[in-house]
């Protein structure tokens, strides 16, 4: 079977393992004791194992060139899973009772354990005896992938099991119900159709369930308790609200992964119970509250992402027991009463815990700040000196904390510091010895930074390579320390209004440079010999190339600059990338021909921009984009000449009636087209670029209306989105194009009825998207094409009630697509299998 592996070493050793931990456990030994069990067995069993280990590895060599040794291996894994399967009944039998003491176990139970262990000591008896036995039956494998070979077929010995194909068709998941001895399951496609109670009731022995990313998961049902041997769940990504208090129940549960659980605001009260539990990931999901005696688990690992801090309903004291791991983000801090009980949560011996952001809520004008109790609690909330990620959001406090004031945060990688706005002066983060991002964000009573910002040192901001600063509202004077910022690459400096003088110089390493909103900054560049890319506010375009003409600039964004003028005795050689945004009165005409180096070009809400000119071939630009420009008309009357273009968008245009002439012949690189809002565009001449493989038409119906027969012998359109179209019939005859597998018609919102006469040629057709589309009211009488295999309708109320599963007038014309979503939610796979194909 083409997708079917070999577990090695990892697998045996594993189970092995586990095996030997829970025979020296003493309260298997005690429970053997309490029911008169034969403790000789316990020890024949441990003896049988360790014969079985000795020789495993070498087994394992073996098996590639002797299939009866293979044989023998699959044998032996059967048994060991066996074993596993009773130690971990008596395990469950063990906790469900809660004490030794109190432990009973029915007559029936035991007996029905004493058969299994006699069985299990049986056939490792038979196993150690020989080392090859001629006659087993040949296994098929211990772990498949469903859904990547067709033919495939999980067998009855199927030990690990992962979903690869997204959407699987039904005959591969009654497949299944023949892995009853299933260990792992692991359905990595997002549009998996099983119900988790399925699962569950199908898979008894799972140790290892992950359905992370399954949409289709909301709620896990009580029967979860039931898998009493899993050591693994994850349920990441999916939208459960809560889990069921039967979670607790899994007394062999190692790892509970529940990341992305957006839904989720708390966890069941007992989740202390889980004695084994090591991890827990809680990664971007935001509890409300933590159960309160979590941090009893002594060997749990906690990946918690955020939590929230509540006036009644969690406190920050429960951080103080856990092993917090990785990063973590605490918001509404401003709900700590006693600042004390912020130096309870103990993050100063958090050694794992790398990222921490502090976040209050105060909103923009409180008025029930206390500067000094916030300090208090800040002061309290230290941190770990191997802390590498820090960001401190709306801190109240008029001063920054000691423990941010020197070199104790050595290891800090990262700094954010935003609308902390009542602290009057920055800490001396040049000491940072390895900060190499900093972003200082809001702070309103900041008026000059001198040189206490860079600690006085000879050696200040050593490893900073970016720097933003924005938003500083008094900010007017920056002290710049002569040799400070030695490897900084990007300097970004906004809405800073009152900042006067010069930025730092001699910025050797510089690459990116930003500049904007600060209009009493000197407009200079510092000297930067590896500069790359400039954003700023030049009162003319002449003078970026005065004083930046001996750097290799590539980059440029001109950004609110009224009275942009481009010189045109200039030739710009140097940019690649040009974005003009929100310029200039003159602006009218951009002269393509200064910029013979450009590969992308950007001119966005640029108000009196009415042409793009052009006399010589472009044999760079690979990407075009025109938008919000309301005044442009034209492009040169000869056509646009850039035979290398592969993206062109343009958006919003009122007075652009005709598409550039020759696309065919001189654009002829083109895949990408995206016109949207140009309501008087038409279509000028000849056919589309024979390469173009994805087209969108957003509110351009002129243009979509003369498109048709446009099309010419082009075979490579594959993408086609038409939206806001004011029609009532949408026929498609001779308007779409034979080479299409993916269509979408989206937010019209008088249209009625498709027509199949358009549609019914498209035989390469897949994909059927349709969306926002209130009154269409059902689908062509012929049905659609029989490619079709994924249709998708969103917001089209009456076509909904029409393709209702097996019960709506359409049904029999969609019921042989392989994947069907009606807003957002899957028709199930087995009530489409009943209906089969009509």
């Amino acid at each position: 079977m083409p997708v079917l592996e070999t577990l090695g070493g990892a697998l045996f050793g594993a189970v092995l393992q586990v095996l030997f931990d829970k025979l020296d456990s003493h309260q298997v030994l005690h429970y053997f004791r309490g029911t008169n069990l034969d403790e000789k067995q316990l020890k024949s069993l441990k003896r049988k194992l360790m014969d079985i280990n000795a020789v495993i590895d070498d087994a394992e060599q073996k098996q590639f060139s002797n299939s009866l040794v293979k044989e023998w291996l699959d044998e032996v894994r059967d048994v060991l899973y066996d074993a596993e399967d009773l130690l971990d009944e008596i395990d469950y039998e063990l906790f469900i009772n809660k004490s030794e003491a109190q432990f009973q176990s029915s007559t029936s139970k035991v007996c029905n354990f004493e058969s299994k262990m006699i069985q299990v000591l049986e056939d490792l008896e038979s196993l150690s005896n020989q080392k090859v036995v001629q006659d087993f039956k040949i296994s098929s494998g211990v772990i498949s992938g469903l859904g990547v070979d067709r033919t495939e077929r999980v067998s009855k010995t199927t030990r690990h099991l992962s979903i690869l194909k997204d959407p699987v068709e039904y005959h591969e998941y009654q497949s299944l119900s023949y892995a009853k001895r299933l260990r792992t399951f692991m359905p990595i496609c997002r549009n998996y159709e099983m119900s988790i109670q399925e699962v569950i009731s199908k898979f008894k022995l799972l140790r290892v369930l992950s359905l992370s990313y399954c949409r289709n998961i909301k709620e896990v049902p009580d029967t979860l308790g039931d898998l009493i041997h899993l050591r693994s769940l994850d349920l990441s990504g999916t939208q459960i609200k809560k889990l069921p208090n039967s979670t607790c129940s899994l007394c062999n549960l190692q790892v509970l992964k529940l990341n992305k659980c957006f839904c989720l605001k708390e966890l069941p009260s007992t989740l202390h119970e889980l004695t084994n539990l090591c991890r827990l990931e809680l990664m971007e999901t935001t509890l409300k509250k933590i159960p309160l005696l979590l941090g009893k688990l002594k060997n749990l690992q906690v990946w918690m992402g955020g939590f929230e801090v509540g006036s009644n309903e969690s406190s920050i004291q429960q951080l103080g027991e856990l092993d917090l791991h990785g990063k973590l983000s605490i918001i509404n801090l401003q709900n700590i009463v006693n600042p004390c009980d912020a130096l309870t949560a103990d993050l100063k011996n958090k050694t794992h815990l790398v990222g921490l952001c502090l976040n209050w809520n105060f909103g923009w004008n409180s008025d029930d700040i206390n500067s000094i109790k916030e300090r208090e609690v800040l002061e309290n909330l230290q941190p770990s000196k191997h802390l590498e990620d820090l960001s401190l959001i709306v801190y109240s406090g008029t001063q920054f904390p000691r423990w941010l004031s020197y070199n104790y945060l050595s290891n800090v990688v990262s700094l954010t510091l935003k609308r902390c706005k009542y602290c009057q002066w920055l800490p001396s983060l040049g000491l940072f010895t390895f900060l190499k991002h900093l972003n200082i964000d809001g702070l309103d009573q900041i008026v000059r930074i001198d040189a206490d910002f860079y600690g006085n040192s000879s050696s200040t901001f050593e490893s900073l390579e970016m720097l933003e600063i924005s938003n500083m509202r008094e900010w007017e004077e920056w002290y710049c320390m002569t040799g400070a910022f030695p490897r900084l690459q990007r300097l970004s400096v906004t809405k800073c209004a009152k900042l006067k003088g010069h930025l730092p110089k001699h910025l050797s390493h510089l690459r990116q440079l930003i500049i904007h909103d600060c209009k009493q900054l000197v407009a200079s560049i510092p000297s930067a010999v590896e500069i790359e890319g400039v954003k700023m506010e030049p009162s003319s375009f002449d003078m970026i190339e005065h004083l930046i003409s001996d750097t290799p600039l590539n980059y440029l964004s001109i950004v609110s600059c009224p009275s942009l003028n481009i010189l045109i005795n200039h030739c710009y050689h140097f940019l690649l990338v040009l974005v003009i945004s929100q310029c200039g009165h003159s602006f009218t005409n951009f002269p393509l021909d200064l910029f013979p180096k450009l590969w992308k070009l950007q001119l966005d809400k640029c108000c009196n921009l009415q042409m793009i000119s052009q006399g010589h071939p472009h044999n760079h630009l690979k990407s075009l984009k025109i938008e919000r420009c309301s005044e442009f008309e034209s492009f040169p009357n000869e056509g646009l000449f850039a035979p290398q273009l592969e993206t062109f968008r343009i958006e919003g245009s009122d007075k652009w009636n005709s598409m550039p002439k020759n696309m065919s012949v001189l654009l002829p690189s083109l895949n990408h087209l995206y016109i949207a809002n140009c309501p008087v565009l038409e279509w000028s001449d000849g056919c589309l670029p024979s390469n173009l493989k994805a087209m969108r038409l957003f509110n351009c119906f002129k243009l979509l209306a003369s498109l048709k027969g446009a099309w010419g012998t082009n075979p490579s359109l594959e993408f086609l989105y038409i939206g806001k179209v004011d029609v009532e019939f949408f026929s498609g005859e001779g308007l779409l194009p034979l080479s299409l597998t993916e269509l979408i018609i989206s937010d019209c919102p008088n249209l009625k009825k498709l027509d199949y006469r358009g549609l019914c040629l498209l035989s390469s057709l897949e994909k059927l998207h349709l969306y926002n589309c209130p009154i269409l009211q059902c689908l062509p009488e012929e049905g659609l094409p029989k490619s079709i295999s994924e249709l998708r309708i969103r917001n089209c109320s009456l076509l909904k009630q029409c393709c209702k599963n097996q019960k709506g007038e359409d049904w029999e014309k969609i019921a042989h697509i392989k994947y069907i979503e009606v807003d957002y939610e899957k028709v199930n796979i087995e009530d489409k299998a009943q209906v089969g194909n009509y």
